[in-house]
């Protein structure tokens, strides 16, 4: 049995051919921002442009003009900028569709230049980057199939001390987690100091990946987590770098259901009314670490199906999984443990405060056991 590295992927290159997707709805005020932070990336210049797709849906507020009018002004001079109009129906009119018709568009565009294996990167039309963002996301791919951007909360000039130090203590539950993960099952290929973030706001891949795990869902929600999750079913090594970063809007009225802006609002009434915010307790998290390993322990001893059963895997799970079928490691904890997740129910949950103080109890006990 292979393990973490998928054989088939193309290596990667640092000076790839690469191309920014952005799906875009009423973005009139923070898209052009967007695009000048494109035009500014390191290793780009009229002469070697950065290529750019942003598909522009059922806006009502001149998105599309204000894009025209700042590329007319010479201020995207080194972008090679494609903009694609669409009015998408009642029903499909969400980021899932757009986002997959700016991806579609990219790795066309790609193919068409005859780089297959040309790198896709996607981000929210209201996101803030750095000059290197670009550029630290090819470096982050030399050694992964796809990489998340950590996510920056971009206040905008207007903090709220008391906003500022509740996003604080989340970051640190998380924080947490992965620091249990480490002591209990470091994932060798997205090695420590390591983020949690792989959204729409900062994705990469390459195009030729990107077709063959199907393209992203096209879904109302979550359609960046279900595209991470194809590539990882197939085996794709998912980075952190904390090199990737993208500051994201704090705004609490978005344009994705179910999105940043729906958490941004949960929040700010935790804060401001005293709206309870729950988490999943550490307990839970180590239960579901500690069988990740075991199911990559058995996987990397010959996927014994006697073990396999002992660990809750039936025969149409193992069926549905197709162990001969898994390229490594990763692509089968991930086939798995989708099979056994469903099954799990919703997980005990308890208040912040508690849950952030029985993570970082248990991973300082944890860090004590290796030190004895």
């Amino acid at each position: 049995m292979t393990t973490a590295t998928p054989t088939s992927a193309p290596k990667s290159d640092p000076n790839s051919p690469a191309v920014v997707c952005i799906p875009a709805r009423n973005e009139a005020e923070r898209l052009p921002r967007l695009l000048r932070a494109l035009a500014a990336q390191h290793g780009y210049a009229a002469d070697e442009p950065l290529k750019v797709v942003v598909v522009v849906n059922n806006c009502t507020d001149g998105t599309a003009e204000a894009v025209r009018a700042l590329d007319a002004s010479g201020a995207l001079a080194s972008l090679a900028l494609r903009l694609i109009e669409a009015t998408f129906a009642a029903d499909e009119a969400h980021v899932g569709t757009a986002r997959r018709r700016a991806l579609d568009a990219g790795a066309a565009w790609l193919e068409d230049e005859g780089a297959p294996d040309g790198v896709l990167l996607t981000t929210d039309a209201d996101a803030r980057l750095a000059p290197g963002w670009v550029a630290a996301n090819l470096r982050a791919l030399e050694r992964a199939e796809i990489v998340g951007g950590r996510l920056v909360i971009d206040d905008e000039g207007a903090a709220d001390p008391a906003l500022a130090a509740f996003h604080a203590r989340v970051e640190r539950y998380w924080s947490g987690v992965r620091a249990l993960e480490d002591a209990l099952d470091p994932p060798p290929h997205d090695p420590a100091p390591r983020h949690g973030d792989h959204t729409g706001g900062s994705l990469a891949l390459r195009a030729s990946l990107y077709r063959a795990v199907g393209g992203l869902p096209v879904l109302p929600r979550g359609e960046d987590n279900a595209l991470v999750a194809a590539v990882q079913r197939a085996g794709g090594r998912l980075r952190h770098c904390p090199d990737v970063a993208v500051q994201v809007s704090a705004r609490t009225a978005g344009r994705a259901e179910g999105g940043m802006a729906t958490e941004m609002l949960r929040r700010a009434r935790v804060v401001r009314d005293g709206e309870a915010y729950r988490l999943p307790v550490a307990a839970h998290w180590e239960t579901v670490i500690l069988r990740r390993a075991a199911l990559r322990r058995a996987y990397r001893e010959g996927a014994d199906p006697a073990v396999l059963r002992g660990l809750g895997l039936d025969a149409n799970d193992l069926a549905a999984i197709d162990v001969a079928a898994c390229p490594n490691d990763i692509a089968f904890v991930e086939r798995a443990h989708a099979r056994l997740e469903a099954r799990d129910g919703a997980a005990p949950e308890c208040g912040l405060d508690e849950a952030l103080a029985a993570l970082e109890h248990r991973a300082a006990a944890l860090r004590r056991d290796r030190a004895a």
